[in-house]
């Protein structure tokens, strides 16, 4: 038996919704009779068709905040929608800065907790039941709402797929301004793109990722190398990140981003579980690693055993060779 309503915070990316909140509407289709979408930002209506097309039957605009923080603004107005006899029995929000931020505000607003770091998201006897790795993906947590209100739900990307049904573009209604008071002071007075080629870490069917077994961060740039002969993304372990290798937006784990590409090749990573919990989705896993013991080979379709800085140089000109 589904629940009623399911309102899935639909975040904007350069090319229209993020692929986390579409992960989100198609999982929501399967949880409850109706699904709805809200975003913000400029011509909310010009996202309307990719929303319909995931599931949504109603784009609620909530609005253009400028250069204010969206937390305040996107956080009263999805409490508006989260009161009154069509409240959403659940909200859905993706993993993301402002998504984080938001979930917090709204919390607050309803005077409701919320269920973060979900992965996996089932009806039992009629009720949201969540499911939340912990101890690095060792153990798997559940757990649902109690009590009246919607639950309030942040969940990883990559833990459903998106999966596009068609259908009409969503019905868009915009949702008038709400009082944030002294919240919405703050402005964002500058923004920074990180520069990259390729496609982006989330999104690539090739992800390269280095870790401590590279040596020094100057041996970084064989990933590089080697994911854009691939095609693909690089990406990194947390322990070079803390080192300061890469910034940590390279940092796969389950406290940097979730990958399931179609190839994962892991250069000098031991494998440790906060980094499994990130990248164990792949289709295939590719291990070069010295250490033969290393755990990153239990999960591994194709294990080398070797130094990497033999191994991987013979790897990139064995690609330029065939390019």
């Amino acid at each position: 038996m589904a629940v009623d309503r399911i309102l899935v915070l639909v975040e904007r990316g350069p090319a229209g919704p993020v692929s986390a909140s579409l992960e989100l509407l198609s999982a929501a289709r399967g949880l409850a009779a109706r699904v709805d979408g809200a975003a913000w930002g400029a011509d909310v209506s010009s996202l309307a068709g990719t929303v319909g097309a995931y599931g949504a039957a109603t784009l609620f605009d909530l609005g253009d905040p400028g250069d204010a923080l969206p937390g305040p603004q996107v956080a009263a107005a999805l409490a508006g929608l989260a009161t009154g006899p069509d409240a959403p029995d659940a909200i859905l929000v993706p993993t993301t800065y402002d998504g984080r931020d938001i979930a917090a505000r709204l919390s607050v607003r309803l005077d409701r907790p919320v269920l973060t770091n979900v992965v996996g998201l089932e009806l039992v006897d009629g009720t949201l039941t969540t499911s939340h790795a912990i101890f690095g993906g060792a153990q798997v947590a559940r757990a649902r709402f109690t009590g009246a209100g919607p639950g309030i739900f942040v969940v990883r990307a990559k833990s459903f797929p998106a999966e596009e049904v068609g259908g009409d573009p969503a019905a868009v209604v915009t949702v008038g301004p709400a009082d944030v008071g002294t919240t919405g002071a703050a402005r964002v007075v500058s923004r920074h793109v990180e520069e990259r080629s390729g496609p982006s870490l989330d999104e690539a069917a090739v992800v390269v990722s280095g870790g401590r077994g590279l040596g020094q961060p100057e041996s970084y740039q064989l990933v590089e190398e080697l994911a854009r002969l691939l095609h693909g993304a690089p990406g990194a372990s947390r322990a070079i990140v803390d080192a300061g290798w890469v910034p940590y937006a390279y940092q796969v784990g389950q406290t940097g981003k979730t990958v399931k590409p179609t190839v994962y090749l892991a250069v000098g990573i031991s494998g440790a579980t906060q980094h499994l919990v990130g990248m164990k989705g792949a289709k295939n896993i590719v291990a070069i690693n010295k250490d033969q013991e290393a755990p990153i080979f239990s999960i591994a379709d194709l294990g080398v055993v070797g130094d990497v800085h033999k191994i991987v140089p013979q790897l990139i000109e064995a690609l330029k060779q065939r390019a």
